[in-house]
């Protein structure tokens, strides 16, 4: 059997930093749950024209019996990278992929590569084997603190999962991409989780579904000459003349994206998850002043939607 090509490339245990390198980075950490999100870092490596990074960072913990994972403890985390290089080598023979194993603790080796990276890719579920990603501990800290985005994936993700059913029902491949889910309140926008949105709808050719969820002050915060809830038709017309304001540049500036505007009353972390159910891909911002905690809505969408999450930090 031929081997296929591949531009693996390994670097030693103290990390180096590119600054300007275009690059998909993916966590592992020695679960099966890491290599379903490092497969799917791979395809978006492929679908921008970049190279894909493996990290390796942090040592494992002790052993669980309540998850099935590979040999991760430090003395094997370079055969564990070869061995995950190897095989996505052989699913995506066009890849460019490199193999990195960095020394210090994991979110600091995690937050060190995602400032390198266009995206940061983990699992959906770390070694301890509880639900969330990487328990809430590792994923969380870094998708709040991390200055580039953060992809999380669940575990099981397949790359027919991507796409709309086939005329028979079934998932395939050679199918268009669903649609990319973007989370955007109108007052403030943040251009950069816009941008990845529209982006990610351009490299899949996949629908923008651009979804803004509205509410009221309570009944006790108003006061005289502010808006009584009788006028909701009136508020609902300025929520959605908003959104179509702040969208129109992105609008002329990717003119092949379809744009689908959803204007809901609720609460955001309840409406993107039904928007997001049948997505490709989920993307919502994050305040970079936030500090070193998740908002509500990133919290809501990291525990309950079950397609690809994209947070994005912005200004």
């Amino acid at each position: 059997m031929t081997q296929p090509r591949t531009h693996l490339r390994t670097r030693s245990r103290t990390a180096t930093r590119s600054g300007t390198t275009r690059v998909v980075t993916a966590g592992i950490d020695g679960s099966y749950a890491s290599l379903d999100a490092a497969d799917w870092a791979a395809r978006e490596a492929l679908r921008h024209g970049v190279p894909l990074r493996l990290l390796h960072a942090g040592t494992a913990p002790a052993h669980s019996a309540r998850v099935r994972r590979l040999p991760a403890s430090a003395e094997r985390a370079r055969g564990l990278l070869d061995r995950a290089a190897i095989t996505l080598s052989y699913l995506h023979p066009a890849l460019e992929i490199h193999a990195q194993q960095p020394a210090g603790p994991t979110v600091a080796a995690l937050l060190a590569a995602s400032a390198e990276a266009e995206t940061l890719v983990l699992g959906s579920r770390g070694l301890t084997g509880f639900p969330g990603f990487l328990v809430g501990s590792v994923a969380a800290a870094v998708t709040a603190r991390a200055e580039r985005p953060v992809v999380l994936v669940r575990a099981g993700e397949r790359p027919e999962d991507a796409h709309a059913p086939d005329d028979g029902g079934t998932p395939s491949r050679s199918t268009p991409y669903r649609p990319v889910v973007l989370g955007l309140d109108p007052s403030r926008p943040g251009e950069a989780p816009t941008e990845y949105a529209f982006d990610a709808a351009t490299a899949r050719e996949a629908p923008l579904h651009v979804v803004h969820a509205w509410t009221m002050a309570p009944l006790d915060a108003y006061a005289p000459g502010r808006v009584l809830p009788a006028d909701l038709a009136g508020l609902e017309r300025d929520n959605r003349q908003a959104l179509s304001a702040a969208l129109e540049p992105w609008r002329r500036k990717y003119p092949e994206v379809r744009v689908v505007e959803r204007i809901c009353f609720g609460r955001a972390g309840h409406h993107l998850l039904k928007a997001a159910t049948g997505a490709s891909l989920l993307v919502i911002g994050r305040r970079r002043t936030g500090g070193p905690h998740l908002g509500r809505t990133a919290h809501s969408a990291m525990h309950h939607v079950t397609c690809p999450i994209a947070v994005v930090p912005h200004d």
